[in-house]
């Protein structure tokens, strides 16, 4: 978490689809909270978890009384949804970061938005201020079907009139929006914002690269190690880590993160976030070249000492790890 945290009530819950809630912060004196842009998420140290949780902040950035995140329980995750949604009741006071933002909203003359399941809450944020700004924009928002589209009847509203497309595929990735169609022309200026499931930003990242889009105007949010993979502009490649200690070597498939492959040959590394925004499985790094995917060495350079093992990678044949 960064070094400044907020201490925020919960002042409501909101059920906004099938497995989805919405929670409003407030601070505990009702003042104003620090301000925050569009693509800004908390870190969030979730309730009987003893870890951090990233959520994106949902609601307009012009609004300074209240936070809005939003949390999809997911059965098959590490635990933090799940916490969320069975321990945290309206009342509760929850410890979190000032607003981080490492998914801004950069100037353009128009925009193409495309969110995957519970991956539209920074979007929904860049919708709102580009209707009230008066900005072309158009969003694409790729769900199962009607009953988990969160915020639906806000995003049919006639504010969002034109502007907004919902795509059900009803769990058939082939029956729901066509990307490779929807990005095959670009407009003048046109910036392209995308996040959800590994597996749709994937796609974009492909029909974007076929389209030739300027990848400087092509902008991803991902929030684990499979999400960094699906938008990384240059296909992964295999490499191997070699642990000082032991002298093991282990390979990275693409794909797979540094951090799991350890984990599946039982060596331990603390680790939190596992998004790359925490620092806390820094490893050093005695031989060999990292490939940073990580946000946490943004105010400083991370150099090819030491590395975050949960995201970044290899730019050569092997890493030898302190380990």
């Amino acid at each position: 978490m960064t070094t400044k945290t907020l201490r925020l009530r919960v002042a409501r819950i909101t059920r906004e689809a099938e497995g989805i809630l919405s929670y409003e912060l407030t601070s505990e004196d009702g003042g104003a909270l620090p301000d925050f842009e569009a693509g800004a998420h908390l870190d969030v140290q979730v309730p009987t978890l003893h870890g951090l949780r990233q959520y994106s902040l949902c609601n307009d950035p012009g609004e300074t009384h209240r936070y809005v995140i939003t949390v999809q329980r997911d059965a098959n995750g590490r635990g933090g949804s799940r916490a969320m949604h069975d321990h945290v009741r309206e009342g509760d006071v929850l410890t979190v970061s000032e607003p981080v933002n490492d998914f801004p909203l950069l100037y353009a003359r128009s925009y193409v938005l495309i969110a995957g399941g519970i991956g539209v809450t920074p979007l929904l944020a860049m919708a709102r201020v580009l209707e009230r700004t008066g900005a072309e924009w158009v969003l694409h928002y790729c769900t199962r079907d009607e009953g988990r589209t969160a915020f639906r009847e806000l995003l049919t509203s006639p504010s969002f009139a034109g502007r907004v497309h919902l795509h059900h595929d009803g769990g058939d990735p082939a029956k729901g929006l066509d990307v490779r169609a929807l990005l095959a022309t670009r407009g003048p200026g046109t910036r392209l914002y995308c996040c959800g499931p590994a597996g749709l930003m994937k796609a974009v990242r492909d029909a974007a690269l076929l389209n030739r889009w300027p990848w400087e105007k092509v902008h991803f949010e991902a929030f684990s190690a499979e999400g960094a993979s699906a938008t990384h502009a240059t296909p992964e490649e295999d490499f191997e880590v070699s642990l000082r200690s032991t002298g093991q070597v282990l390979r990275v498939p693409a794909g797979k993160s540094v951090l799991n492959v350890l984990r599946t040959h039982g060596v331990k590394v603390e680790s939190d976030c596992e998004a790359g925004s925490c620092g806390t499985c820094l490893t050093r790094v005695c031989e060999g070249t990292p490939e940073h995917r990580d946000t946490f060495f943004q105010a400083e350079p991370a150099g090819d000492s030491r590395m975050l093992v949960c995201v970044s990678r290899a730019r050569s044949k092997r890493l030898v790890l302190d380990l």
